[in-house]
């Protein structure tokens, strides 16, 4: 799955972003700054960086000169409130490969990174691979060995989330408000239920990963080695 970085002080422009890319399957990380963004990606990596220039601690210019620098590669689409010619002249001689202004059309952002991506060779997956189990979302099937495993639409959503990003911890409230929707009106035992009938389709003896709770927090998936 792709992985998109988002790196912006505003965490409303954050999230906006996030939800239309996510929308497109996309694996979406956040970082309110260029340091916080420096962490993650030599953490994790990530396949695209868009990134907002006026930032606290190493605003955007610092960061697409330290990108570039880095990491050849990685194509970057800057976001900025500075629309003047200068500020967008910069930006390409510092390495950015494209550059809109706030306020923006989602929609457009996203067939920018789209193209992006094609431009760098970089596949647009909507499949998780666990060991022997692949989620294919664009047909919404599951393929364990061959065999197809029937997954009701949230059970699958809720599964190729964990997928996505083994071993990061989900909370209930992020599953709830990035699967259901903000606007759902039931409760968090939704998730719980769920993932039992999750973890009785791929059983702990066979399945190559699990399901793992953390008391208090939400949960999370990891391989097994």
């Amino acid at each position: 799955m792709v992985k998109i970085l988002v790196v912006d002080d505003d965490e409303d422009i954050r999230e906006l972003i996030r939800l239309y890319l996510q929308a497109e399957g996309f694996f979406v990380m956040e970082a309110k700054d260029g340091v916080e963004a420096m962490e993650i990606i030599w953490d994790m990596q990530a396949d695209l960086v868009i990134l907002d220039i006026m930032m606290p601690h190493m605003d955007g210019w610092q960061l697409c000169e330290q990108l570039r620098q880095d990491y050849s590669d990685m194509p970057m689409l800057m976001l900025s409130a500075k629309g003047e010619t200068q500020d967008k002249l910069r930006g390409f001689r510092l390495g950015t490969d494209d550059y809109m202004v706030k306020p923006f059309d989602p929609l457009e952002l996203v067939m920018r990174v789209k193209v992006l991506l094609k431009r760098y060779r970089i596949q647009t997956s909507m499949k998780v691979q666990l060991g022997e189990v692949v989620l294919d979302k664009q047909r919404y099937e599951a393929d364990w060995n061959g065999r197809k495993i029937s997954l009701p639409l949230k059970e699958f959503d809720l599964l190729f989330k964990l997928g996505s990003a083994p071993g990061k911890i989900f909370t209930r409230n992020q599953l709830i408000d990035q699967i259901w929707g903000a606007d759902f009106d039931g409760n968090d035992r939704t998730v719980d239920v769920h993932i039992k009938r999750i973890r009785e389709r791929f059983t702990d003896e066979e399945a190559p990963f699990i399901i793992v709770t953390k008391r208090g927090l939400g949960y999370k998936l990891e391989m097994k080695p």
